[in-house]
């Protein structure tokens, strides 16, 4: 079956068009509940805690410059793709930011069961922390760091907003 453009049912443009409002829950309308996320700042994450690592991002931006475009987006029921760009002030550094990600999907029962975002953590790290970035961004232990901070966000998020 040929990917399909800018259809009704497409899913991924439902799941951007929400993000690009700031509206996570929209957006997790579009999530399985058995969801499977991963980037290269969060790791995996699984269920609520993808769901709500989306929540705590589109809060944070709330009122900041935030904004994504997304384009190439191909969708079949089965599985899609889609390339999107954010740009944002990152507020550890007030540094500008522009990040260029490439999705990939896989769908169960209409909503999305497995979602993957490819970025260079590198190409980011250099935005987000200047010199810094350039330095140690690369590393290993960057990344680490990065995923151990990130998790350590979405773990006080969930705390704070558990229900």
């Amino acid at each position: 079956m040929a990917p399909q453009i800018f259809s009704e049912d497409n899913i991924i443009e439902k799941f951007y068009h929400a993000f690009e409002n700031l509206d996570a829950e929209r957006m997790l309308e579009w999530y399985h509940d058995d969801v499977t996320f991963e980037d290269p700042v969060f790791g995996v994450l699984r269920g609520e805690e993808a769901k709500n690592m989306w929540r705590m991002l589109c809060q944070t931006q709330q009122g900041k410059d935030f904004k994504i475009e997304t384009s190439n987006i191909e969708y079949t029921p089965e599985a899609g793709k889609a390339r999107w760009e954010a740009y944002y002030t990152f507020s550890k550094t007030g540094k500008k930011v522009h990040n260029i990600i490439n999705a990939t999907f896989k769908f169960k029962d209409g909503k999305i069961i497995n979602h993957v975002d490819k970025f260079s953590l590198y190409r980011w790290s250099r935005q987000a922390f200047g010199a810094k970035g350039f330095l140690v961004g690369w590393t290993v232990f960057f990344r680490n760091k990065m995923n151990k901070t990130a998790r350590l966000l979405l773990s006080d998020f969930q705390k704070k907003n558990s229900k």
